[in-house]
């Protein structure tokens, strides 16, 4: 754990090197999977105006699990993200592409530096 009593993220290949690497950041291009998946299943489901309980008794599971997945803080099997998708009415690959698509644009963001643009961004 950091000393900031979090869990830091730490790269295998710098670990390795004897370098340690600091904690990720939320906006940075290093966010974990799960934190982009959950972002995009929050999403769907308040754009269909549906609650976590309603999501979770379809899915068959509570609505606390499903909040931390939303949240990024449990990883969720592939059944699983497959059974959230379907509750939803949203096909996996959907949820795939949407992933990519804004990891791959934080990460553009990321190596713009400081150029003083401001992108918003919706997948």
């Amino acid at each position: 754990m950091a000393a900031s009593g979090r869990p830091a993220v730490v790269d295998i290949r710098t670990r390795r090197d004897g370098e340690k690497r600091g904690p990720e950041t939320p906006d940075g291009p290093d966010r974990l999977l799960r934190t982009v998946y959950g972002e995009i299943l929050r999403d769907e489901r308040l754009d269909q105006d549906r609650t976590l309980e309603d999501v979770a008794r379809a899915v068959g599971m509570s609505k606390q699990y499903l909040s931390e997945v939303e949240r990024g803080r449990k990883e969720p099997s592939s059944e699983m993200l497959h059974s959230v998708c379907d509750a939803l009415g949203l096909p996996i690959e959907h949820l795939l592409t949407r992933a990519v698509r804004r990891i791959t644009a934080s990460r553009r963001i990321a190596g713009r530096g400081a150029s003083g643009t401001t992108l918003l961004l919706a997948a």
